[in-house]
């Protein structure tokens, strides 16, 4: 009886060792493995037909950025500037797009959107309207364009700094906006 004890504990602690790897190992290697990535030349597709020409030196999180035909999201970074652009389907109107996107926004603890609406246009000629925010020791801008269906949002927030240096980079990647696979 005792050397099946034995053997039991043994298979026991055998089984603890390689889940415990397991559970410590796979975690350690995924912190390991960068989730940014260095973003391709040219115009970036996020999705539902929308593509974006993205500021130079930027990098793509894979994890966050999800492309697909009718639908798609992508997530940049620009140094500690975090730049997300949501293209989805919307039957409604601008101002309707406009207002969902503030209150996500502003679901957030801490965060609250700051003055009016400005009307802005894509290079394509698309409309939208933009807006600012704050959130907890970041500042940021949104922005929302629709055409043919497809509601495109965009933030983009950073500290002071940081936001400051990139912002004619990323307003002008957020006008480079396009609708219909380029």
């Amino acid at each position: 009886m005792r050397p099946r004890l034995l053997r039991n504990a043994l298979w026991s602690l055998a089984v603890l060792a390689v889940l415990s790897g397991l559970g410590l190992g796979l975690p350690a290697l995924d912190n390991a493995i960068a989730s940014a990535r260095p973003v391709p030349a040219g115009a970036y597709y996020v999705g539902a037909g929308v593509s974006v020409l993205p500021p130079a030196g930027a990098q793509v999180d894979v994890t966050r950025t999800t492309p697909a035909e009718d639908q798609g999201a992508a997530l940049f970074l620009l140094g500690g500037v975090r730049y997300s652009v949501l293209a989805e389907p919307f039957t409604g109107g601008l101002d309707e797009a406009t207002a969902q996107l503030r209150a996500r926004i502003t679901a957030n603890r801490g965060y609250q959107v700051i003055g009016g609406e400005l009307p802005v246009r894509t290079d394509s000629g698309v409309a939208g309207l933009q807006g600012g925010y704050t959130s907890p020791g970041r500042e940021g801008r949104y922005t929302v364009f629709l055409s043919a269906g497809t509601a495109v949002q965009v933030t983009f927030a950073g500290g002071d700094l940081e936001l400051h240096d990139s912002l004619a980079a990323l307003e002008t990647s957020v006008l480079s906006i396009t609708f219909g696979r380029s």
